[in-house]
């Protein structure tokens, strides 16, 4: 191709304008020359950064491109509708690198498609990282496992019963980091002979069924989204945990069993009274702020950290309060209010479901909701949780969807008092503010 059919080439194909297909015609050799200078181990951990078709296109630009997709050091195969079983076959046969460090895999469609050979593939080449997803398939794993390479784990709609898992563990000896999403009919997840997994993620769909019973002495770090079921999910063994982050699935309140889920939650709450960092979303705080408004004890902590990923409203305040009162140790609040009112449990569900106690509360920000947030119920909401903690040194709020630009700035008129008259180091972020 000539220079001047290229150049048309690449004005043909750019959208953004004549003068931008002009800035890539002449500076584009230059530029390929500079890239392709790079050592190969630079140019493969870019290409592992996106899909493997992707990567594979490269090797037409040039000798030299040819084959250096072929040595990147991860796989990756995605394609929601449809995966392309020959050109995959083709495509490991063609892989160079002896070692795989990530190995992703997304198929939800299709079912007969050698998925065993491929993830085998993957462990042949000693992968450290592998993401399956298999979407609406409910995959079924082979009896027998050898991944002992294998780091972190992450399964998306499998079939797993306890013996099935269990399997699995004894084949990943150092496995470090399991997250499980929407994998059903596993009921008890015990992970004690797996003395090097630290770091464990639940998260399953409101049809799941378990895991009922969750076992885990030695780990670490725990996420679980907590559903609403007639089967408690209960801590057996946590007693190594140092970090927690807890919420419940999105549902209507009235199709939940509310005194299910209260109690539930305390006794979940009950085993992480040791924990130094604590999460909790909305949906959970609003359980919380049910069983205070009704009395229910809560245990004490012992955390240095809490995070509240809530938008502000009544409805969650008192489980906060009460939260804060009994963490006298607390050193770092942080407060997310996250743009999710689609996943969280509707307001008015709350305030019908407490109507049926005839409870008389008296609501702190008792006309404060999701869409009426000003600056001035920010900055009390932050003075409230500051005024009922009693060691808080460092305070962080980052705001998503609330305030425009004028209201953001006001608050942070109102933040050196704040921070002043109350000891506390207050920093700000605000996603909204910038747009």
């Amino acid at each position: 191709m000539t220079h001047k059919q290229n150049s048309m080439a690449v004005h043909g194909e750019n959208r953004d304008g004549a003068s931008a297909s002009v800035r890539v015609l002449n500076h584009r050799s230059e530029d390929l020359d500079t890239i392709s200078s790079l050592p190969d181990v630079i140019l493969q951990q870019i290409l592992s950064l996106i899909q493997t078709k992707y990567a594979i296109r490269t090797s037409i630009l040039s000798k030299r491109w040819r084959y250096v997709w072929s040595e990147t050091p991860s796989l990756y195969f995605d394609d929601f509708y449809k995966l392309d079983a020959d050109s995959i076959d083709k495509t490991l046969a063609l892989y160079r690198a002896r070692k795989i460090m990530t190995f992703q895999l997304c198929a939800t469609s299709v079912v007969n498609l050698p998925y065993n050979e491929w993830i085998e593939f993957a462990m042949s080449r000693n992968v450290e990282h592998l993401f399956l997803n298999f979407g609406f398939l409910k995959y079924n794993f082979p009896d027998s496992f050898s991944w002992k390479s294998l780091k972190t784990l992450s399964l998306r709609c499998c079939n797993l019963s306890d013996e099935s898992f269990a399997k699995i563990l004894s084949g990943c000896p150092i496995l470090e980091s399991l997250t499980l999403y929407s994998c059903d009919e596993l009921m008890v997840l015990d992970l004690t002979k797996s003395p090097s997994l630290k770091i464990l993620e639940i998260h399953p769909n409101i049809w799941d069924s378990g895991p009922t019973h969750i076992v885990a002495p030695h780990i670490h770090c725990l996420t679980l989204t907590l559903k609403n079921s007639q089967l408690s999910c209960t801590f057996v063994d946590v007693s190594s945990l140092t970090e927690a982050k807890l919420d419940i699935c999105s549902c209507a309140l009235e199709d939940m069993n509310v005194d299910f889920l209260q109690d539930m939650v305390l006794k979940i709450l009950d085993k992480l009274q040791n924990v130094d960092k604590l999460t909790f979303g909305e949906n959970f705080l609003k359980i919380l702020s049910l069983a205070e408004v009704r009395g229910v004890p809560f245990p004490m902590f012992k955390a240095k950290a809490l995070t509240l990923e809530t938008m502000i409203s009544q409805y969650v305040t008192p489980g906060i309060l009460r939260l804060l009162q009994n963490s006298p140790e607390l050193k770092k609040l942080t407060l997310h209010t996250m743009d999710c009112e689609t996943d969280t449990i509707p307001d008015k569900d709350v305030s019908n479901y407490l109507c049926g106690l005839n409870l008389n509360h008296c609501w702190i920000f008792g006309n404060v909701f999701h869409w009426n947030v000003e600056s001035k119920h920010v900055a009390s909401f932050m003075e409230l949780m500051i005024k009922t903690t009693k060691a808080l040194e460092k305070m962080f709020i980052r705001l998503e969807s609330y305030l425009d630009g004028r209201d953001f700035e006001e608050l942070l008129e109102m933040v050196p008092m704040l921070s002043q008259n109350n000891n506390v180091s207050i920093e700000f972020s605000s996603i909204s503010a910038w747009r």
